[in-house]
This record gives C-alpha cells, structure tokens and sequence, in this order.
C-alpha cells in the first residue's frame, strides 16, 4: 500500500518547533515535587506543617493538611502569604518544599477564571499586604489582631472577592476531651477550655470546600 502524501513536509514541522518559543499559562510551575499543575493568584496551598501544634491539628481535624496558604503576586514574584509568627509572605518554591515529605495539595476556585478578575485580585493583594506582620493566634481566636493560617486564607476570600469558601464552626463542634488536646487547650488559654461558642475555621475545612476544585495533591 502507497504511503499517504503529506502536504506538509515533517522537517517543517520540526523547524517550527525549533523556532517557536514554549507557551505556558500564567504562573509558575511547581516542579520541585513533580506536579503538572500551574500555580497562579488566588490557588490555596495546604502541607503537613513540621511544628509542633501540627500533630495536634491532624488529630482534631483528623486531616494530614495542617497548614494553608494562598497565592498573590508581590513585586512582580508569586508568593504564599501565610500565617506564622508573623504573617509573611513566602517563595512558591520555598512554602511548597516546607512540608513534611515536601508533599503539598493545590485548590483553585472553581469559577476562577470568571470570578477572580484583576480588579478582585487587587483587592486580594492590599487586603494581604495589611495582614503582614500580624502575629500568629495560639488561641484561634476569630479577631483580626492576630490571625491563623485558614483564618487568614477565609477572611481574605470573605472580604476581597465576597466569597465564603466554608462556613465557619465553632469550638463547641470539636472534641477536644482527648487528653493530648485538652492539655494544649487549657495551657493556651490560662487553665480554661476555649469559649464553646468561637467561630473557628480550619484547614481541613477549606480543603472540603465545594467551591474549590484539587489540581494536585501527594
């Protein structure tokens, strides 16, 4: 059987290959654990955070997603602007490596492309650089003086875009009776349990938010 003509010789082919330069999509790939996906403004970042209130978050939530941040572009870079002592802002490449394992999960907003505009995502960004500096909340208190990272994270969703990724739960609706978490409770807040009614937000819940679809996670 004759081969098929092609009309198009292949080393044209190739040479346009060679002379194209490689298009990718806005943000930047995070390739130091493998992933595919593309990382841009307004994405949630979740790890197992190495400190020591992390194995305390895993057994209350009972997730491995202990820590949160989110994405915004500062001086031209991506960054993760995250809650530790003190709100900071944090290389892509550097938050993503500073998990346990160096594993990490990556949420966008599911309508993202239509809801997250520049002028939402400004917003974002002068709602984040008035949260820097803020000291890290032991007491996950829902006050803005101090704040933790999926408080953070809510309240930036919440104020910036008009978006509540989750709503919000109370102390009332963890149990905090098992030995490890009551001791921790009552030293953060000077002998006494936390106040049954406080609104808390935690990684675990921002990660089942319906809103916000997984792009990757190891």
């Amino acid at each position: 059987m004759p081969r098929p003509h092609l009309s198009f010789p292949l080393s044209a082919f190739l040479l346009l290959a060679l002379l194209l330069p490689p298009f990718f999509p806005t943000g930047v790939f995070s390739g130091e654990s493998g992933a595919t996906s593309v990382i841009r403004e307004g994405d949630i970042l979740f790890h197992t955070s190495t400190s020591s209130q992390s194995a305390l978050i895993r057994l209350l939530t009972n997730s491995p997603w202990t820590h949160c941040g989110i994405v915004l572009r500062h001086k031209g870079q991506l960054q993760v602007l995250e809650a530790v002592q003190p709100v900071k802002l944090t290389p892509v490449a550097v938050w993503t490596a500073r998990g346990a394992g160096g594993r990490y999960a990556l949420k966008r907003l599911k309508n993202a492309d239509a809801v997250l505009t520049p002028a939402v995502l400004e917003r974002m960004r002068r709602t984040g650089v008035d949260m820097l500096g803020r000291g890290y909340d032991r007491q996950f208190r829902w006050s803005d003086e101090k704040l933790y990272c999926s408080e953070l994270v809510w309240k930036l969703y919440r104020r910036a875009a008009g978006i509540t990724l989750c709503r919000p739960r109370h102390f009332r609706d963890f149990n905090l009776s098992r030995p490890a978490l009551a001791k921790e409770a009552l030293r953060r807040y000077g002998g006494n349990m936390p106040p049954p009614e406080e609104a808390v937000v935690t990684p675990a819940d921002l990660f089942a938010s319906p809103l916000l679809r997984t792009l990757w996670e190891e």
